[in-house]
């Protein structure tokens, strides 16, 4: 009886250990694939992420990671089940790199995503408006790095709205020699424009106002900014504006990547 007892228990040990192996064989260790496809949009204080959707059947959603650094230490940040984030309450002018992984509902974590985004935050506004100086003097400047509306005679003036009528046409001039400015056509929005190109600029320091175009600005002191016309009256202009406040970066609303060095 005791020899039946004892080939019993190890029987029944032997399907415990072959259940644990089917068990073991059977469990989910492949990560889901990475994500593909991220870039990002550039905000006033924030970035928005997007990124392809993932369809894998046993997918639980992704990780957010970002660094100050596009080789350092990468911290995660949050998670999401959806196919973008928005990472929001940054530091206007400072750059910040991203990367994205998958995770299964076994708990697999794919490796990074292949492009690491890196984008700089800016400042911008909606609405501005100013007035031809030759009527309301000091009411017809910019000041980008200000926010606001400055005399068309401030030494620190970017760009100043006039009417000329010999032509009969409205322009903007910059305010400063050393400032430079080219009309970009006709866009669709603001941000439309991703980043400042380096050729193109007005001969003259003088571009004529249009309804519906957007105009680019290297400003006299190293900033790169954009505007874009929404309205044109008979004494004023309105335009929505960003402006980027790290010093000669033409970051303005752009995809940048660069190459992720290990998982």
């Amino acid at each position: 009886m005791k020899r039946i007892r004892v080939l019993l228990n190890l029987t029944i040990l032997a399907i415990l250990v072959g259940m644990a192996g089917c068990c073991l064989e059977g469990r989910d260790s492949e990560p889901p694939a990475v994500p593909r496809g991220l870039r990002s949009i550039t905000g006033d204080g924030e970035v928005l992420l997007v990124w392809y959707e993932n369809t894998e059947h046993d997918l639980a959603g992704y990780r957010i990671y970002r660094s100050l650094q596009p080789l350092g230490l990468y911290y995660e940040i949050a998670e999401t089940n959806l196919d973008y984030f928005l990472d929001y309450g940054l530091i206007n002018g400072q750059t910040y790199y991203y990367a994205v992984t998958a995770f299964d509902h076994a708990g697999n974590e794919s490796e990074f995503s292949y492009e690491i985004v890196y984008d700089t935050p800016r400042p911008e506004g909606y609405g501005a408006q100013i007035f031809v100086y030759t009527t309301y003097p000091d009411f017809a400047g910019w000041k980008f790095s200000a926010y606001n509306i400055v005399a068309y005679d401030n030494p620190t003036c970017d760009f100043y709205f006039g009417y000329d009528g010999n032509i009969q046409a409205y322009y903007f001039r910059v305010g400063h020699p050393a400032g430079l400015i080219q009309d970009f056509g006709y866009t669709s929005s603001l941000d439309e424009i991703t980043y400042a190109p380096q050729q193109g600029w007005s001969q003259t320091g003088r571009v004529e106002a249009i309804p519906g175009h957007t105009y680019i600005m290297h400003t006299w002191d190293n900033h790169y900014a954009k505007f874009r016309v929404t309205a044109l009256g008979s004494v004023s202009v309105i335009f929505d504006w960003a402006y980027q406040i790290d010093p000669g970066n033409p970051e303005l609303m752009t995809v940048q990547t660069v190459e992720h060095q290990g998982g």
